[in-house]
């Protein structure tokens, strides 16, 4: 018997299961390592949309929680996650210039966008227009946070590398009951595995395939990530990620050719030093067609939850919606109605038919 059963151990999954144990709750976590999206993401926390010089949904808010959520985790891991780094827009013109001190004046992007023009002084990056600094950013690896979180979660006996078996969920007296598992609760953080959850289906969970490379480049000396048509993030001893591509029919996790030469093609547009592609990596991340999160609890069986949709942006957002869920299940707060999935309520097919749930 336990509290909660917790299917994927994504950035979602993750940040649901440190508020079970800041409340103390009893947690199974089932995971099957299908989904790659949290472990080959760039792991950027930016509160600035720069295609568009526009702030991120509730920046404020998760900004707030972000630095204590990651220290903890090192603390908990013994691990170094969280690292500090500036991120630098590469302006293509005088107007980009313009539209960026336009939008530093604005009040939701006031705390983030610096008004100082950052002059260019590398060598081997084309940038005569300078750069404009976005403030308050990072990086978690989030590669290395995923690995870590289930060595830990095995070491307390609260991992089973298991496929969720949806036919197999029973719900009896108000409780869930899966294989030799009885929880109160089950919360899906499957990423774009909730396609195929036969009881969250319907949401609109459209994916786009995300792709990086990694490349070795000895003349590149860069303190900063930059965003220009790709990002470049620095990631030590003359190694760097670049990406991201943005494939929306496309759902498998195999990386393609199109979109190293796409990468290739736009870095070689500004970078101009030999470099070497060391690897490349794909996956779906979990975008919804309104670009707000899946969070909430199914229309009939109540004690089954989503929180989803996190897209690019989990390594910000995952932290603030998981105490949103965590105190909309135990605390009955209401969910803010641009991240309930109570928004698509229209869509859903009634094809269950509840019990006890």
């Amino acid at each position: 018997m336990v509290d909660y059963i917790v299917v994927g151990i994504g950035l979602a999954g993750i940040a649901f299961c440190e508020q079970l144990e800041k409340n103390n709750k009893t947690f199974m976590v089932l995971d099957d390592d299908s989904q790659q999206s949290s472990n080959v993401a760039g792991g950027m926390y930016n509160p600035v949309i720069l295609k568009r010089f526009t702030p991120v949904w509730k920046s404020v808010e998760q900004l707030d929680m972000l630095t204590a959520y990651y220290q903890h985790l090192e603390g908990k891991l013994e691990t170094k996650l969280d690292f500090k780094i500036p991120v630098l827009r590469r302006f293509v013109s005088v107007e980009e210039q313009n539209n960026w001190f336009e939008a530093s004046d604005k009040p939701g992007l006031q705390p983030f966008l610096s008004t100082k023009l950052k002059k260019n002084t590398l060598d081997c990056v084309d940038a005569p227009f300078g750069y404009g600094e976005v403030l308050q950013t990072g990086r978690v690896d989030t590669d290395l946070l995923q690995k870590k979180y289930i060595s830990y979660l095995v070491a307390h006996e609260r991992y089973q590398n298991s496929r969720m078996d949806y036919s197999a969920l029973k719900f009896e007296n108000g409780y869930v009951i899966y294989t030799d598992l009885k929880a109160k609760h089950v919360v899906f953080c499957e990423g774009f595995g909730l396609s195929a959850n036969p009881f969250f289906n319907y949401l609109p969970l459209v994916g786009t395939k995300g792709e990086l490379l990694e490349i070795e480049c000895n003349d590149l000396e860069l303190d900063f990530v930059l965003k220009s048509s790709v990002f470049i993030i620095p990631l030590g001893k003359n190694r760097f990620k670049v990406g991201a591509t943005y494939k929306w029919k496309d759902k498998t996790d195999a990386p393609t050719e199109d979109s190293r030469k796409e990468l290739e093609d736009k870095l070689q547009g500004f970078l101009k030093c030999p470099y070497k592609v060391v690897s490349q990596a794909a996956g779906i991340r979990p975008t919804v067609t309104d670009r707000r999160p899946l969070v909430g609890t199914h229309p009939e069986y109540k004690n089954l939850h989503v929180l989803n949709g996190l897209g690019s942006r989990g390594v910000m957002v995952s932290p603030f919606v998981a105490e949103k869920l965590y105190n909309s299940i135990e605390n009955n707060e209401n969910l803010d109605s641009e991240m309930d999935i109570a928004r698509f309520q229209k869509k859903y097919p009634q094809k269950f038919v509840s019990k006890n749930g």
